[in-house]
């Protein structure tokens, strides 16, 4: 679910910057808009018992498919920067989702 949720939103996200930064239409405004709302409903179906928490985990989600983005979407390899920042952010993630409570 956290996968499905960061796709919408970067793809949300991505059809605003086309548009702001990359000239394009303005109707790509349609698309996004429906995507993020994707984005939202996907991820209310965490089962988590705390909303906070189930963002704060999605975090380390949301920068992995961002770097996938990077490299697929846009043509830019991550460097070994950007894979130590994923690996640490996705190391914490583990950690939110799987501390003892």
């Amino acid at each position: 679910m956290y996968l499905a949720a960061a796709l919408a939103e970067i793809a949300g996200c991505f059809a605003y910057w086309a548009w702001l930064k990359l000239g394009k239409s303005i109707w790509w405004l349609m698309p996004g808009m429906g995507s993020l709302a994707l984005f939202a409903w996907l991820l209310t179906m965490i089962d988590a018992a705390a909303a906070g928490r189930a963002y704060a985990a999605y975090g380390g989600v949301y920068i992995a498919a961002s770097l996938a983005w990077l490299w697929l979407a846009e043509g830019v390899r991550p460097d070994r920067w950007d894979v130590t920042g994923v690996a640490v952010a996705l190391a914490g993630s583990a950690i939110i989702l799987a501390g003892p409570r």
